[in-house]
């Protein structure tokens, strides 16, 4: 149950602004697999990958709905909420507020660090709510 404190934790930190405390959660050797372009897959890559997710989301939470520990993996199901107020993947700021579901795969070590994730946000539904794709707009 350790892990499912420390996976709650993370969220919490996040939704502060306090990036470098999530960061003392993940293990020095962290691997992320989520692809996302531009920056390395490691500690140091996610954490700045949050720090630009702050930059365009100042106000961002992250409300954890149900958490599932399996062995040294949790997984977690995530609201996200945040209105952006910068630039965020090259779109200027919007002003709008949106609202995305995401569900996060993190496996602890045995000093009960983070030493992987996996990830899934909805991406589509995320660019919508800023106006950047027309709502009800698929993909092929």
């Amino acid at each position: 149950m350790e892990n499912v404190a420390t996976m709650r934790r993370m969220y919490e930190l996040l939704s502060a602004g306090d990036i470098d405390g999530f960061g003392d959660l993940l293990a020095a050797d962290f691997v992320e697999h989520e692809d996302n372009p531009g920056l390395e897959p490691t500690k140091e890559g996610v954490k700045q990958f949050f720090r630009m997710y702050r930059a365009a989301f100042p106000d961002m939470r992250m409300d954890v709905i149900e958490v599932l520990p399996s062995g040294d993996r949790t997984v977690a199901r995530v609201k996200v909420s945040a209105t952006q107020t910068g630039d965020f993947m090259g779109l200027p700021a919007s002003g709008r507020h949106a609202e995305v579901d995401l569900i996060d795969i993190m496996r602890f070590d045995d000093a009960g660090l983070v030493c992987e994730h996996w990830g899934v946000a909805d991406m589509l539904s995320l660019l919508q709510q800023l106006g950047a794709i027309p709502a009800g707009a698929a993909t092929a």
